[in-house]
């Protein structure tokens, strides 16, 4: 089955602006008539294959960012693909990935574009998983970590909230991770402790991203169980 009607039968936002001129050219090109049956079968609102989309794209970004593709990236991502599309979608969705991975992506543009359609709860979850992504090899390179900055600034993420994710990568260089994954000081009471545990817990809560797909659900459950293990941290070192 062609990759143009497998995969973007069923598209809203991304068929237009800089994600569809990228995909739609790219799909036109690896697979007859992909581009046409992407703009013949396009709607307005947002569908998991627009999410599905956004993140192969924005996975291009991040693993072009430091000028390699690394073994344990493409071991991060496949699996991503399988559990999105399916053995067969997974290959050709791999081939357009490795296309992406030659052209010149316009991040701010994508990133902007995906801010407009896409609820907060549900583009702090692609973060994460982009993080993710740049840790695969279990470290974050500092140009991949500029360009999820970057993609998360003009996707309006909160310096906060970007930096509280950042957090649970760096458990084992900075003794404040737990504080900073809670988004307080280490001064914080408490009070404002529980108060903190409890706002970030509604924050990252999975149900906040239920029409999402699963695998941006399980990243938000990821963050959930990380949250609650920052949060048991500091009880333990305050002996609360």
């Amino acid at each position: 089955m062609a990759l143009g009607k497998w995969i973007f039968g069923a598209l809203g936002f991304v068929v237009a602006g800089p994600i569809g001129g990228i995909v739609a050219l790219l799909i036109g090109s690896l697979y007859e008539n992909g581009s046409q049956y992407v703009q013949a079968n396009s709607t307005q609102r947002t569908t998991q294959g627009d999410l599905r989309v956004s993140i192969i794209v924005l996975f291009a970004c991040v693993i072009k960012a430091d000028g390699k593709v690394l073994k344990s990236e493409i071991n991060y991502v496949k699996p991503f693909l399988v559990r999105n599309f399916g053995e067969e979608g997974a290959k050709q969705a791999l081939a357009l990935l490795k296309e992406l991975l030659k052209q010149d992506i316009d991040v701010v543009a994508v990133s902007k574009q995906i801010a407009q359609h896409v609820n907060y709860s549900t583009r702090l979850e692609l973060v994460h998983l982009l993080l993710d992504l740049g840790n695969a090899d279990g470290h974050i390179h500092q140009l991949e970590l500029q360009v999820i900055q970057t993609i998360a600034d003009n996707m309006n993420i909160q310096q906060a909230d970007f930096q509280s994710m950042l957090a649970l990568y760096n458990r084992h260089e900075d003794e404040n991770w737990a504080y900073k994954a809670l988004e307080i000081e280490p001064a914080a009471t408490d009070e404002e402790l529980k108060k903190a545990y409890r706002r970030m817990a509604m924050k990252y809560h999975p149900d906040k991203v239920a029409n999402a797909g699963e695998e941006i659900r399980q990243q938000a459950t990821d963050k959930f169980r990380a949250i609650n293990e920052a949060y048991e941290h500091i009880k333990q070192q305050r002996g609360i």
